[in-house]
Formats: structure tokens, sequence, C-alpha cells
């Protein structure tokens, strides 16, 4: 599996997306303020989630 890379966009959980900020050994720090409804799904701006868990999409 290709791990993503800072600057990547991913999806992952049920499709969300967000931009990788930061690359960590086991995980990725992902900013969802790039989706266009972030505000209505009510989300803190980042969150973190394992390279097993997402798939990169650009």
């Amino acid at each position: 599996m290709k791990k993503a890379e800072v600057g990547n966009i991913i999806e992952f959980k049920n499709g969300l997306r967000g931009i990788v900020e930061k690359v960590n050994e086991n995980s990725v720090i992902v900013d969802l303020t790039y989706m266009e409804n972030y505000r209505e799904l009510d989300l803190q701006e980042r969150t973190v989630v394992n390279h097993k868990n997402y798939k990169i999409i650009e």
C-alpha cells in the first residue's frame, strides 16, 4: 500500500475527504476543511487517520 504524502487528498470513513498535513509512522493528520460541506457536518478541523484506513484520491 502506498502511503500518502503532504498535500495529497485522501478519502476515508464513509466518503469524508481531506488534505494530508503531516505524515507520521502509522498515520496521517488530515485537514477536513477541504470539504465543501465541512461546516454542515459539525466536525473538528483536523483528524488522525491510520494508513490502513484511507485511499489516495489526488
